[in-house]
């Protein structure tokens, strides 16, 4: 099946995306699983909330200019709050200047606004590392930076969405294929891709009755049919990110978000340093 593409109003579109060709079925049961499975927890309404707060929280840091005033410690704040990042981030700061990422992040987030440079400012903030397994958390650290800080324009574009060079992520879990894991995927991970996925999955949603916070219901759909692959699959692609994790329900697609960023009792998150701690919110990092 193959849901018509659908236009709005409030998502800039940079170029005429390709076709994505999505199992319907399968859209269906990951999105009644997602709702039964939240609904224990209040509902997937308070899960879209909480999204909506770590966006602000973006936004405040970072936007209109203010990632030129960036600390050290915001910066570990938000790492907290991202997944693939939050592991490995830690290790690149004791090791080198963190005013070189604060230059690199305020090139990537200069002229945000315009989407017909996403792609080119995305690559060049990822060229700016070492191009190997250790750094492969840069695409997701650009990815989060950009949806977070602007949501309503920019989808997210991490590798667990949709990575073109292993062939992985959400867009081959919810294909329309007899066999999914042997189908042939052609199409990019470049930003058109995801602005089409984006508005494909916002149509499917409105037809099941979700009219508002599109955007972070889409990050929840997203996020809960790759947790459905980690279960299944036992957490064989991100699972360092993951692992010693067996839980089911919405843990998964909590960590996937970052919701499950804060021990709320002690403030101690679940970025690590490079002495073992545990960064705390708002702590003054001692790296070096």
């Amino acid at each position: 099946m193959m849901f018509g593409l659908l236009k709005s109003r409030d998502t800039p579109i940079v170029q005429e995306g390709p076709v994505l060709d999505l199992s319907g079925p399968r859209l269906r049961r990951a999105f009644e699983h997602l709702v039964e499975a939240a609904e224990p927890t209040g509902g997937v309404e308070r899960y879209v909330t909480v999204l909506s707060l770590k966006a602000s929280l973006f936004e405040e840091i970072l936007g209109k200019g203010r990632v030129t005033e960036l600390s050290e410690t915001e910066l570990l704040d938000l790492a907290a709050f991202m997944a693939p990042v939050r592991r490995r981030i830690g290790a690149w700061l004791a090791e080198n200047r963190f005013e070189l990422l604060r230059k690199w992040l305020e090139t990537l987030l200069t002229g945000w606004s315009d989407l017909s440079t996403t792609d080119d400012r995305i690559a060049e903030f990822c060229d700016r590392f070492p191009s190997d397994r250790e750094h492969r958390w840069v695409r997701d650290l650009a990815a989060e930076v950009l949806h977070f800080t602007a949501p309503n324009r920019y989808p997210l574009m991490t590798r667990w969405i949709w990575d073109a060079r292993v062939g992985s992520g959400v867009l081959r879990e919810i294909w329309h294929a007899d066999d999914v894991d042997s189908a042939e995927i052609t199409v990019g991970d470049d930003l058109a891709t995801h602005l089409t996925l984006r508005e494909e999955l916002s149509g499917f949603l409105r037809d099941n009755g979700v009219f508002r916070d599109l955007d972070y219901y889409v990050d929840m759909l997203c996020a809960h049919v790759y947790s459905g692959y980690i279960n299944d699959r036992g957490g064989q692609y991100l699972r360092p990110d993951f692992c010693g994790d067996h839980e089911r329900g919405m843990m998964h697609t909590r960590r996937m978000l970052g919701l499950d960023a804060v021990d709320t009792e002690t403030g101690r998150t679940r970025l690590k340093l490079m002495d073992g701690r545990a960064h705390v919110l708002g702590e003054t990092p001692r790296l070096h």
